[in-house]
């Protein structure tokens, strides 16, 4: 594949207007981190983002940032740090992801339940359509007043709608005390009481995800299932915190860095799937995951009980093939593809773009089908 890497919007917009010319198809590409995520692309062409990156504009006192699309995750991390400040999104991967990639296919991570998603964090955003017009939405500040919602539109269109070339996202100061602990927990029953805690207690962790034994032996040092949570803060908080969620069981302390091997378990070629429901039915999401562990040996799971959705990673194989063919034919849990052979996505669920309003969209800012076709399914 032919791969064009841009570093100016000038360049990135000259180079889909010319492959909208010859209704050539470009595959869209960060730093290509996570290539085979989402459904196959029909392209023999790509252009890359990676050049087009740096920090444009940074205001501490108003915690926002504005940076261009191939800055990764790192590079903001570090500049943010330097005024105990952060960017609360830790998307599954490493952080030599960019921001580009990150929004364009909403990546959340264990931070989610108490920061939300990338939608959450977005300010404005500047895309090439794929017509090759220079389109912003959005502003630079936290109070921004806009028509039609263009940057929630282009966060999660995984660059079918446009390719980002700059985006803006809110801060947030850094806490005084950023703790983990972990609590061993009796399969559903215990997701089912964390669940529950959860809804009660007056305040909301940074992050609380629960791990099955798999995962939670070589993280915390748990030979059952778990739940680790983050709790940030003041110290008296952040104690106080520690003690609502001792409710639990006893509670076993956690190095930080525990996140980021929770983030990166994935390994090369794994099949990568998230279950949901309502967060109220977490324990039988829970139940029918384990179910899947259960057929294919080394699968890791991750929930989120906030937010009803479990992350399945399964071992690459023939057989864990044919076995998630057959348990998610009688399912009742939806389904979210990450990472899957492209004879497993119909079985997975139905593509994205099938509705009528979808594909009104997708002509509206792609009628030539330039961008990334067939990454939501559309017909070629």
């Amino acid at each position: 594949m032919t791969t064009v890497a841009v570093d100016s919007v000038d360049a990135l917009r000259d180079c889909v207007r010319e492959a909208a010319d010859r209704r050539a198809a470009l595959r869209v590409v960060g730093r290509g981190t996570w290539l085979d995520a989402g459904r196959p692309v029909v392209a023999s062409e790509s252009v890359s983002t990676r050049e087009l990156a740096g920090i444009t504009e940074y205001v501490p006192g108003d915690l926002t940032l504005t940076a261009r699309a191939g800055t990764t995750l790192q590079e903001i991390r570090v500049a943010a740090e330097a005024h105990d400040q952060w960017l609360a999104l830790d998307p599954y991967g490493s952080e030599e992801g960019t921001l580009g990639a990150t929004i364009a296919t909403a990546s959340a991570g264990p931070l989610s339940t108490s920061f939300g998603t990338p939608r959450d964090l977005m300010l404005g955003v500047e895309f090439v359509t794929g017509e090759g017009v220079v389109v912003r939405g959005g502003g630079r500040v936290v109070k921004n007043v806009a028509g039609f919602d263009l940057t929630r539109l282009v966060t999660g269109s995984w660059g079918s709608l446009g390719v980002i070339t700059e985006a803006t996202v809110r801060l947030h100061a850094r806490p005084e005390a950023d703790e983990t602990i972990a609590v061993r927990l009796d399969d559903s029953a215990g997701v089912a009481r964390t669940r529950e805690l959860l809804r009660r207690l007056p305040f909301t962790p940074y992050a609380c995800e629960i791990v099955n034994a798999t995962a939670a032996w070589p993280l915390v040092a748990v030979d059952a299932s778990a739940a680790i949570i983050r709790l940030g803060g003041n110290r008296d908080a952040v104690a106080a915190q520690r003690a609502a969620f001792a409710a639990l069981g006893p509670i076993t302390e956690v190095d930080t860095d525990v996140w980021r091997r929770l983030r990166t378990a994935a390994g090369a070629g794994s099949l990568v799937f998230r279950l949901s429901a309502r967060s109220s039915e977490i324990a039988r999401v829970w139940t029918f995951a384990c179910a899947v562990a259960g057929e294919c040996a080394g699968t890791v799971l991750g929930a989120s009980p906030a937010r009803g959705i479990v992350r399945c990673v399964v071992p690459d194989g023939a057989s864990a093939v044919e076995s998630l063919r057959r348990l998610w034919k009688d399912s009742a849990v939806t389904r979210v593809g990450e990472r899957l052979p492209p004879d497993l996505w119909p079985a997975c669920s139905a593509p994205p773009a099938s509705d009528r309003i979808s594909a009104g969209i997708k002509r509206t800012f792609d009628p030539h089908g330039v961008l990334n076709p067939g990454i939501f399914g559309e017909r070629s």
